[in-house]
């Protein structure tokens, strides 16, 4: 018996990419974030959370993919490491659902090139491909101190 993996399943820009549901804390509806001056491109700004203030990113520019308009639909993912969070930017989310362990595969060495720092794997299941993402990886140890110096 294959082992399984619960995943959230995403779109952004009518591509379907997933993250490991123990890296997501919650699924928001949209609300514009506060935004920051001084902060990256892809940092769209802050959003108040259970109390907290975390930074919210703009998945599209941060993997340098189209950036449309904002759609009805749009959610924010909170996402968790360690102690960091953080709110992800989707089109939408699609489902949660379990992954066997057989349909996941290494990132391709084209895409490991590339950005293999945000991707972890590749899970095929029939003629779908959905690319699964490393949160943890999504901002790097120097930009989460940049960002807490401006926050």
């Amino acid at each position: 018996m294959s082992k399984e993996r619960k995943i959230v399943v995403f779109n952004i820009d009518g591509e379907e990419f997933a993250a490991e549901i123990s890296q997501v804390e919650r699924i928001l509806g949209y609300m514009e974030p506060v935004k920051i001056p001084e902060a990256p491109v892809f940092i769209k700004g802050v959003i108040k959370y259970e109390g907290s203030i975390i930074p919210v990113i703009d998945i599209k520019k941060r993997f340098n993919l189209n950036s449309t308009e904002i759609k009805s639909e749009q959610k924010i993912i909170v996402v968790k490491n360690e102690d960091k969070k953080a709110g992800l930017i989707v089109d939408n989310v699609s489902e949660v659902t379990d992954i066997a362990e057989d349909n996941i595969e290494d990132a391709p060495e084209i895409v490991k090139g590339v950005s293999n720092k945000y991707i972890s794997s590749i899970i095929k299941i029939n003629e779908r491909i959905i690319i699964l993402i490393n949160t943890e990886n999504i901002l790097s140890r120097d930009e989460m101190m940049s960002l807490n110096s401006i926050m």
